[in-house]
């Protein structure tokens, strides 16, 4: 498989445990299926890629991995249920997923990559997947953006210092990969916060001590939206009973203006969806969830949440599986202020639960995972789903076919 410099240098590592880390689009998926393919080239050899999930796996490399056997022909059977690949040779590609690590015991394994690996529990590796490369003194590589400083990336990125021998560490920007343009990423500086574009973007790993949502200034993000009532109402929407939460805007441009809210305890959907049809019961409201929605049944009858909303007539968009936690903070950092100072996010002064949970929700001690014990986190995820589905750090979709054609010309408006 043709590699880049960088890739390149990766793969020639005599390293038994190489680390990763690289911004975003720098190849990490081919990079990591070109691994697999070599450490399984010789007859008789067991190697996994594992995700933070299964469903991950799936979704990253299942279909690109068998495409690229498939062209080798090196295929002797496939089993799209659990996931695996045995080649002609003997050896098999197993995908698994860390969320049930527990199940990955007992095997004993000559390679094993782990992808995104700052999103998959440390005990993961430490209790399960480490005991499995002992028998063969197999190999591993860890690949993934960086997660911050308290996170056990960090620890496994810095293991080369203790253990030069065994460990080698590498870190990569964006454009080291050489798969995005220049004005791309000088579009994503324009686009993101400082802290998150040197994350995603630059591979460094960020002090994430203190505010989640530091981009927030309630002097320049809260301004009273003087509007009449708008036709389009979008609605990030947070499914947890105590309390329900809901944050509505209108959009204008590229800008959201939270314009109200919706914080209801001992509640369920239907109790939400008639408190929005009360207040904007003239308006088409456009509506984001928690993607747990189209499972969870908040109310009686065995109708999910999200079945609930669309029988309501709203139009409702969420993703199929949740994003991850940090590209929600993110999104709503960058939003709340780019690296080139514009805020394209404004709350109403009314809004005091979403203002204050953008003030005082913090990381728990010694850790990049968000602190939930405060509670400030309900309207917070409501507010992440739809600033997420809208406007995406990690640009999967067009946010363009997301809304109403009718918002498609109008011009971009900010304060601040």
């Amino acid at each position: 498989m043709p590699l880049s410099a960088a890739q390149d240098t990766v793969a020639k590592s005599p390293a038994r445990f190489r680390v990763v880390v690289a911004g975003r689009r720098f190849g990490k998926t081919h990079l990591s299926i070109r691994e697999l393919c070599y450490h399984a080239k010789d007859p008789g050899k067991d190697v996994w890629y594992v995700a933070p999930t299964y469903k991950m796996a799936r979704q990253i490399v299942w279909r690109k991995l068998k495409n690229k056997l498939q062209d080798l022909n090196w295929v002797a059977k496939t089993n799209e249920t659990e996931l695996t690949i045995i080649l002609i040779n003997g050896s098999t590609i197993a995908l698994k997923g860390a969320d049930n690590y527990d199940s990955l015991r007992g095997v004993g394994l000559d390679f094993i990559v782990l992808d995104e690996f700052a999103d998959i529990d440390p005990e993961a590796w430490y209790e399960t997947l480490r005991p499995t490369l002992s028998d063969k003194a197999g190999k591993a590589l860890f690949i993934g953006t960086p997660k911050g400083i308290g996170n056990w990336a960090y620890e496994i990125y810095g293991n080369t210092q203790d253990d030069p021998t065994n460990w080698q560490s590498f870190s990569y920007t964006t454009l080291d990969g050489g798969q995005v343009p220049e004005e791309e990423v000088a579009q994503a500086r324009k686009d993101l916060d400082e802290r998150t574009f040197r994350q995603e973007y630059m591979a460094t790993f960020e002090t994430f001590a203190g505010r989640i949502y530091y981009a927030f200034d309630r002097v320049h993000n809260v301004v009273k939206y003087l509007g009449n009532t708008p036709d389009v109402v979008y609605v990030g929407m947070d499914f947890n009973i105590d309390p329900m939460s809901a944050v509505i805007a209108t959009r204008i441009g590229d800008t959201l203006h939270i314009i109200d809210e919706v914080r209801i305890f001992s509640s369920n959907t239907q109790e939400v969806i008639g408190e929005l049809k009360q207040r904007f019961g003239k308006s088409k409201l456009w509506v984001y969830p928690d993607p747990a929605g189209n499972q969870r049944k908040t109310s009686a009858g065995g109708v999910t949440d999200v079945t609930l909303l669309t029988n309501a007539g709203f139009v409702v968009k969420a993703p199929r599986h949740h994003t991850p936690v940090r590209d929600r903070i993110n999104a709503v950092n960058s939003r709340l202020c780019s690296s080139s100072g514009i805020r394209h996010l404004i709350i109403d002064p009314k809004c005091k639960y979403t203002i204050e949970g953008l003030e005082r929700q913090t990381y728990k001690e010694g850790s990049s995972q968000p602190d939930k014990d405060s509670g400030y986190d309900h309207m917070n995820d409501a507010l992440g789903y739809m600033v997420d589905y809208l406007f995406p750090v990690r640009k999967d979709i067009d946010p363009s076919l997301l809304i109403p054609q009718r918002w498609g010309h109008n011009i971009a408006t900010t304060r601040g």
